[in-house]
């Protein structure tokens, strides 16, 4: 009976991983599309930017600094793969003014043809103790990090929807699948992108839209580098756990992803761990994927709780240790 059972999962699970591809999007076809990364000048974006040109594709970068954009385009323009490749550079703030978004997003379709593939990549980050950071820190980063994202996809998703196809990605963080010491303000931010994306994939799944969430972990980027300067050292030696990607290691990932239209992106180990336990209700793109999240959540929640123990112990020993600090120096 035993041999049975297995024999018959083992059935299943072929028949499965046979059936899978026969559900699974058609992959996008980078050269000659359009793909359009906000963000682009630096960072993942830029990374995203040369490995989507690289494959023949023609860009849009968007960013607000006009000198860092055109340095941009001299760098990626050296990977052209033939002579009709464009990069089109276009300097914007994408948080701020929605109409002006819509309005820049159709001067690069008029030159460049409807947008393929849009990656909303703008971002910044604010790290520090709840109490710590100044209010308008708040606001700010959900106008950048949410409405930087929400604008740009609303000025193009009409006519992907005209066209039957298209690939939005998102870039959210790590931080935006589990909650961490010091970043209250950012974290809630890359969370409401992953609520938006579900929501968003329900509505334009029938016109063949697709759409991507990146959770990129700690990587090694000039944002990256500036926010590290600021980090309390709780949120330092839980940063320590993971390694840092290269920015280029990352982009790959994405951009492979986004083409063949799957819903959740992560790198490495760590990264597929929290895809899983994170997974909840959010769609997927084959049976597989659907097959090794239930496989795996019981186990991965365990190891899960091993890591947000570790996290708590190095706040409260971070705690005792400034209590200690400040005792010290009163009795001084």
């Amino acid at each position: 009976m035993l041999l049975l059972a297995v024999a018959f999962i083992v059935a299943f699970v072929l028949l499965l991983y046979m059936v899978s591809p026969l559900i699974s999007p058609k992959p996008l076809k980078l050269p000659g599309a359009h793909v359009v990364v906000t963000g682009g000048s630096s960072g993942i974006g830029k990374c995203i930017a040369i490995e989507c040109y690289k494959q023949g594709a023609f860009i849009t970068l968007i960013a607000r600094d006009e000198n860092k954009l055109l340095q941009t385009k001299k760098e990626i323009e050296k990977y052209s793969v033939n002579d009709k490749q464009v990069v089109l550079c276009i300097s914007v703030d994408v948080s701020k003014d929605y109409e002006q978004v819509e309005n820049v997003l159709k001067q690069a379709q008029e030159k460049l043809g409807p947008v393929d593939m849009l990656v909303n990549c703008a971002g910044t980050s604010v790290t520090g103790k709840f109490e710590d950071i100044e209010v308008n820190s708040f606001e700010r980063l959900m106008a950048v990090n949410y409405l930087g994202s929400v604008y740009p996809s609303r000025a193009v998703i009409t006519t992907m929807k005209e066209r039957r196809m298209g690939r939005i990605v998102f870039v959210s963080s790590q931080a935006g699948q589990l909650g961490l010491f010091g970043y209250t303000a950012y974290s809630p931010t890359k969370f409401a992108l992953r609520g938006l994306a579900e929501a968003l994939q329900m509505e334009v799944k029938p016109y063949n839209i697709y759409i991507t969430v990146a959770y990129p972990p700690d990587t090694d980027t000039p944002g990256f580098a500036e926010e590290s300067k600021t980090k309390p050292l709780e949120t330092k030696l839980i940063s320590e756990t993971s390694s840092v990607c290269q920015a280029e290691q990352v982009a790959r990932v994405i951009v492979k992803d986004a083409i063949q239209g799957n819903f959740n992106s992560s790198v490495g180990s760590d990264g597929y761990m929290l895809s899983i336990l994170t997974s909840g209700m959010s769609p997927v793109t084959s049976i597989t994927e659907g097959l090794q999240q239930v496989v795996c959540m019981g186990i991965f929640r365990i190891v899960g709780l091993f890591y947000l123990g570790s996290f708590d112990s190095i706040v409260r020993r971070c705690m005792m240790q400034r209590e200690r600090s400040e005792s010290a120096d009163k009795n001084e």
